[in-house]
């Protein structure tokens, strides 16, 4: 008997792309950058020559006065170093810095000033190192000293005392224009945002609190953000397209209530031997809106006491 064979049936293959590669946040891009920025030599020189040339608006001020502060480790100092360095012309280390995230390096208050080159003329900006902030209520800066440093009150090299602030005996003088501080600069390692203990950002607020009282104006810098995404590591133009760098300073500027126009991230030379355009770049950036701050308080400063 003759019988028809079935065969079997073969199921059909239906074709399923390959999956896409996994991109990690850090590494997430924009197509545009959220803020610009020039990267050109014409732009370094044209920032270089500005702050060179720069005085402030009230005459009886010969340099603007700006205070850094923030909790140890966060490159503070370094970023005293960096500008100093662009100035230079070369890697300098003038302030010590420190990398350890137990002991603050600088015990007193130093006042720094930054001159254009070997033999130049000092420049018309000081820049204000602190103690760092600490968690604990006898550690590190006391909030209590920041009125006398804002008022010019305390010297370059006065040494700090968490335990006891300086006790002002002059506190019913008026204090000159000159002397005070003209702009607070709080500064935050952008990589280790998700380590602040909450307690130092309360510490930070309160600070920020004490500086409101006295109308100066406050700036937010974020450093080492080559460290936190690698797209910028590799190439500092990415700055402002990465999206984890974004968040990042939005949670920043959200928590210390700054806004995110007084924000800016920066690179201090830690590592480097030589020079580089783009991160001279984004320092001297960031440097020339804090002098713009410096200067809108100045002119108030003035404006109230005429």
């Amino acid at each position: 008997m003759g019988g028809s064979s079935s065969k079997p049936q073969t199921p059909q293959q239906v074709y399923r792309p390959p999956p896409s590669p996994v991109v990690n946040e850090s590494e997430k891009l924009l197509d545009k950058p959220w803020r610009d920025i020039e990267w050109t030599a014409v732009r370094k020189e044209k920032l270089l020559n500005e702050i060179k040339r720069y005085k402030p608006s009230v005459s009886s001020v010969k340099q603007a006065r700006i205070l850094l502060v923030g909790p140890i480790g966060v490159g503070k100092s370094s970023f005293f170093n960096s500008i100093n360095s662009v100035f230079h012309g070369h890697i300098t280390s003038q302030a010590v810095a420190g990398t350890t995230l137990e002991s603050s390096v600088t015990l007193k208050f130093r006042t720094y000033q930054v001159e254009a080159g070997q033999n130049g003329e000092p420049l018309p900006f000081i820049l204000c190192d602190t103690m760092g902030l600490e968690e604990g209520l006898a550690q590190g800066l006391n909030i209590e000293d920041i009125p006398n440093i804002l008022n010019g009150k305390i010297g370059d090299r006065y040494q700090f005392n968490p335990v006891s602030p300086l006790e002002d005996s002059n506190s019913r003088n008026p204090e000159k224009l000159e002397d005070k501080i003209h702009c607070v600069v709080y500064v935050l390692d952008v990589s280790k945002m998700g380590l602040i203990p909450e307690k130092l950002f309360e510490k930070i607020r309160a600070v920020r609190k004490k500086v409101n009282e006295f109308g100066v104006p406050q700036v937010l810098l974020l450093t080492k953000v080559d460290q936190t995404c690698p797209p910028v590591e590799k190439d500092i133009q990415k700055v402002y397209h990465s999206v984890y760098l974004q968040a990042k300073i939005k949670d920043a500027s959200a928590r210390l209530g700054i806004p995110l126009l007084s924000v800016f991230p920066v690179k201090n030379y830690t590592r480097e031997v030589e020079l580089q355009q783009n991160d001279d770049i984004l320092l001297l950036s960031a440097l020339q809106k804090i002098l713009h701050f410096a200067d809108d308080y100045m002119r108030d400063m003035n404006d109230k006491s005429e």
